[in-house]
């Protein structure tokens, strides 16, 4: 299993899929392989089928990162093009709007933690709309107190983008570099160069709650830009959407554009 492994995130790694999308593709392959329990290279596409249809799934989302997973397999390692997988398909997502923080309510929290470190990363995360791995894969020349930029590296789909920074995430930024001194990475783990994903998380839920999550931060800085007034597509811009019709969710979550709604009678 393991040159196998090995071979595929090679393949994935040539076709510029990102760090994350192929840790996660690892791992549902590697409990796929488990599952069939027999020389990777003798599975066939109706086995796959079979494994697909008979899997239960926790979420829509789920289920298409372990079909994602198994296509690539099958397309890399047994040269099966994705013509022969056609009976496979990619469920449609649930049309669920985002959860957002109202913005005054969760700018006057943020200011209030008292860890630095901490009030650092939620920071971030709302000001500038980023996703967590965005937030943890900052090295501190991504930061251009000059040009008042914040860089965005290598992020989902392989773009890169810039956000503007704020002064007063500035003015926290260098009070937190003065105080923990991190080297490469702007926010340096416990146990490694960068924090982790889960630490942001536990973050989000010791300070704004257990129902929220580190995007609940980005959701939530859209919805706060777009109340604002700035224009929908600068913000797909800066939340780094190909598309707006992505970005337009969030004219539909937005309570303070909602009141000012005039009702028809």
């Amino acid at each position: 299993m393991k040159q196998i492994v090995e071979k595929y995130i090679n393949n994935l790694t040539a076709h510029n899929y990102s760090e994350r999308t192929i840790e996660v593709y690892v791992c549902y392959l590697e409990k796929f392989l488990r599952a069939m329990d027999k020389n990777p290279y003798h599975i066939t596409t109706k086995e796959i089928e079979e494994y697909i249809v008979q899997h239960k799934f926790s979420s829509v989302s789920q289920q298409n990162q372990v079909i994602g997973s198994v296509k690539l397999f099958a397309k890399y390692i047994l040269g099966k093009k994705e013509l022969h997988l056609k009976k496979i398909e990619r469920p449609r997502k649930e049309k669920k709007l985002p959860l957002v923080i109202e913005g005054e309510k969760l700018k006057s929290t943020i200011l209030a933690i008292k860890n630095l470190k901490h009030k650092a990363i939620l920071m971030l995360g709302y000001s500038c709309a980023l996703r967590v791995s965005e937030v943890i894969n900052l090295k501190i020349e991504d930061i251009d107190s000059d040009r008042m930029l914040v860089y965005i590296r290598n992020a989902k789909g392989r773009k890169d983008r810039v956000v503007v920074l704020s002064p007063a995430l500035l003015d926290t930024l260098r009070a937190y570099f003065i105080e923990y001194r991190p080297t490469t990475y702007l926010f340096n783990g416990q146990f490694g160069p960068r924090y982790s994903s889960t630490s942001c998380n536990k973050l989000v839920k010791k300070y704004l709650g257990v129902r929220y999550r580190f995007h609940t931060l980005r959701h939530s800085g859209a919805t706060t830009m777009l109340e604002n007034g700035t224009d929908i597509s600068l913000i797909q811009k800066i939340l780094g959407h190909t598309k707006v019709t992505t970005t337009m969710i969030y004219t539909h979550v937005s309570e303070a554009m909602l009141r000012n709604v005039k009702s028809p009678i």
